[in-house]
C-alpha cells in the first residue's frame, strides 16, 4: 500500500514541484530578488502533472470500477481545462499588467493546485488500498 503512495510522492509530486522549488532556490540565492517568489505558471504545471498522472494511473486500473474511473477522469479533464484558462490569464496578465491581476491568478493557481493535490492523493489512496486487497 505504501509503495504506490511513495512512488506517487516521488515520481509525481516531487517532479511536479520542480518549477516551484527551482524558483524558490533561485529567488533565495539571487542578490536583487527582482523575480517573484510565486508564479502562477509553476503551480499550473504542478496541477497539470497531478491530473495527467491521475488519468494515466486510472486508465491502467482494473475495469470493475468503471463509474469511479469515469468520474475521476472527468474531474481531471475539467481541472486540466481550468489550468489552461489560468495559464492563458497568467500570460495575459504578464503581457498587459492592467488587464488581469497577476496576484489573483497566482493565488487562485495555488489554491487549485492544493485541491488537485488532495484529489490526486485520494486517487492514489484508493488505488493502493484496492491493490493491497488484490
Amino acid at each position: 500500500m505504501a509503495n504506490v503512495k511513495i512512488k506517487w510522492l516521488i515520481y509525481t509530486v516531487l517532479v511536479g514541484l520542480i518549477p516551484v522549488l527551482s524558483r524558490a532556490l533561485i529567488w533565495s540565492i539571487s542578490q536583487n530578488r527582482t523575480m517573484n517568489f510565486l508564479n502562477a505558471a509553476d503551480f499550473v504545471a504542478f496541477g497539470l502533472i497531478l491530473h495527467i498522472s491521475n488519468i494515466n494511473e486510472i486508465e491502467h486500473f482494473n475495469d470493475h470500477e468503471r463509474s469511479w474511473k469515469t468520474m475521476h477522469n472527468g474531474i481531471s479533464i475539467a481541472f486540466i481545462s481550468f489550468y489552461s484558462v489560468l495559464f492563458a490569464c497568467s500570460l495575459l496578465g504578464q503581457s498587459n499588467p492592467g488587464l488581469i491581476s497577476v496576484r489573483s491568478i497566482t493565488y487562485f493557481s495555488i489554491g487549485l493546485s492544493l485541491v488537485s493535490f488532495l484529489i490526486s492523493f485520494s486517487v492514489y489512496d484508493r488505488i493502493s488500498k484496492i491493490e493491497l486487497i488484490s
